[in-house]
């Protein structure tokens, strides 16, 4: 192809395929780079949902928190809508988290029982 003459039909396909795979590469990348991020977010929460745990365990207190669960919904809910995206998936997302987290707690609780460790209170 000349300067100042348009591509051929085919070329343009090409050119355009081209723009496309590489607009899609660069969006995998950010996707990945997003990934990686929400990974280590996610690890960072358990690493401090375990040390509530912990100290639920040599208190007595419960595993689970249905009021406080209740108003994280709520609050991820509003959050979601916020940010345009939609507060059913939000919910879900929390409802999964907040499902192992009090699955880690009632592990870490057992494990305080039979360790014998006393409760505190």
């Amino acid at each position: 192809m000349s300067e100042g003459t348009a591509p051929a039909a085919g070329e343009a396909t090409a050119l355009s395929d081209q723009a496309a795979r590489e607009r899609l590469s660069y969006l995998r990348g950010s996707i990945d780079n997003l990934d990686a991020a929400l990974v280590h977010l996610l690890a960072e929460r358990f690493k401090c949902t375990q040390q509530v745990g912990e100290l639920k365990a040599r208190h007595s207190l419960p595993p689970a928190d249905p009021a406080r669960e209740a108003a994280q919904i709520e609050r991820l809910r509003r959050l979601a809508e916020d940010a345009k995206l939609d507060p059913a998936f939000a919910e879900k997302f929390l409802n999964f988290i907040i499902g192992e987290v009090v699955r880690h707690h009632r592990a870490i609780a057992d494990r305080t029982q039979e360790n014998g460790e006393p409760a505190a209170g």
